[in-house]
């Protein structure tokens, strides 16, 4: 039987007073997923360990089955090898946002969600050309607010993120509360990293020169949309990771960093091509993306169905409305999910696994420690729950595990 493992991505949370107490599984109308649970086994999974508020890099890498304490490397080089940027055997790569930032107080980690890919791309080639630094290196936009910066030589990992939303404990990224946030100096964890620090913050000081006087961001104010102001690079790795390999596996994945995970994996890629920002209007074009993973999801399902025995989707956008503190909106995104892909889904001789790799509640807009749901339907085993949810799955046959035991216990 071939398996398909579904991530979608930030869509646990906690109850939402706009959902009359309810969580966004809870409230969503879902036949499909509540089809999926009630005729197999569920559970509830911490993703990477009790207390961890993981990012996403650590906690897909943990669902997939990959211990993160062992493999993990760091998030910037996977985000910038699936984003097509040649490393080399020296370097240091980053994941980075564009920001707005007024004196030093942030005001928006994504620029409003509403810098366009035309804009994005001519931030890059202006930063590209005009930043001088020490050493050779390429800052590329990827999607949306989202980038990756790549330094070229000997440099150390043991930095601390400029981007004050994730800490930094050991390689892992973990999420802060989203309260008022100042940009933070990049500092070196041990001392032979002094002089990546300083590099560090020279290119954050050199690129905000750079976008502060940018036509972009002139003609952006001008139409009262937020600058982007302001580069914050976080979660530095020098090497990228070394993972048993799955061949038989294809990945139907669109942005860099699962692409990263799924190419360290040895897993094909199916890629799934975002549309462009055209519009200003970011919840349109949000919508846009999700149609096209769950378009391509199909498609790829079909057309590559006999070439490989295993195949992990990965619907990005529900972890968006987390962040942006809107349950009515990630409500909706479930139950689209749920109507034009799972009513599609539930009809093949499939394993099928569904889980999330993170909580994004609403009311905390940022990850948290808490579980996640974890279904597994194979037409062998059910449990008989009422449908899939945080509340129905915590009385499971799986009860609570680690997120990397999920394929064991599938």
């Amino acid at each position: 039987m071939k398996t398909i493992f579904i991530i979608l991505d930030g869509a646990a949370g906690t109850p939402d007073k706009e959902l009359k107490n309810k969580t966004p599984y809870e409230a969503a109308n879902t036949p499909n997923l509540d089809f999926l649970a009630k005729n197999g086994r569920t559970g509830m999974v911490q993703t990477v360990g009790k207390g961890i508020a993981p990012e996403s890099d650590v906690a897909v890498m943990a669902v997939l089955g990959y211990d993160p304490h062992r493999y993990f490397t760091g998030r910037g080089p996977i985000e910038a090898e699936g984003a097509g940027v040649k490393l080399g055997k020296e370097f240091l790569a980053l994941r980075t946002n564009f920001a707005t930032i007024e004196n030093d107080e942030i005001k928006d980690r994504r620029v409003g969600r509403s810098l366009t890919t035309k804009e994005a791309k001519e931030l890059e080639k202006e930063i590209n050309k005009k930043v001088k630094l020490k050493c050779k290196f390429k800052f590329k936009s990827t999607t949306e607010h989202r980038g990756v910066l790549v330094l070229y030589g000997k440099f150390s990992d043991k930095i601390t993120n400029v981007d004050p939303a994730y800490e930094k404990k050991g390689a892992f990224g973990v999420a802060r509360a989203n309260t008022k946030f100042i940009i933070q100096e990049c500092k070196a964890l041990e001392n032979k990293a002094e002089k990546t620090a300083e590099i560090i913050n020279e290119f954050v000081k050199q690129s905000r020169d750079v976008l502060e006087q940018s036509s972009v961001n002139t003609k952006r104010i001008k139409s009262g949309f937020l600058p982007a102001n302001v580069i914050l690079p976080r979660d530095a790795g020098n090497k990228l990771p070394k993972l048993p390999k799955r061949k038989s596996w294809a990945a139907i994945v669109g942005m860099p960093l699962e692409i990263g995970i799924a190419e360290a994996a040895g897993m094909k890629i199916l890629k799934v091509k975002y549309p462009p920002i055209r519009t200003s209007d970011a919840y349109k074009h949000i919508y846009n993306c999700l149609n096209a993973e769950i378009n391509y999801s199909i498609k790829y399902l079909k057309s590559k169905w006999k070439k490989f025995d295993s195949f992990y989707l990965h619907f990005k956008e529900t972890d968006i409305p987390g962040h942006d503190g809107l349950p009515e909106e990630k409500k909706k995104m479930i139950e689209l999910i749920d109507r034009k892909f799972f009513s599609f889904a539930r009809k093949l001789n499939a394993r099928i696994i569904v889980t999330s790799d993170h909580s994004t509640p609403c009311s905390l807009k940022a990850h948290s420690a808490d579980p996640v749901p974890l279904l597994v339907y194979d037409g062998k085993a059910k449990d008989n729950v009422n449908g899939f949810s945080e509340k129905e799955c915590r009385k499971g046959s799986l009860g609570l595990i680690l997120g990397k035991d999920i394929l064991k216990r599938a």
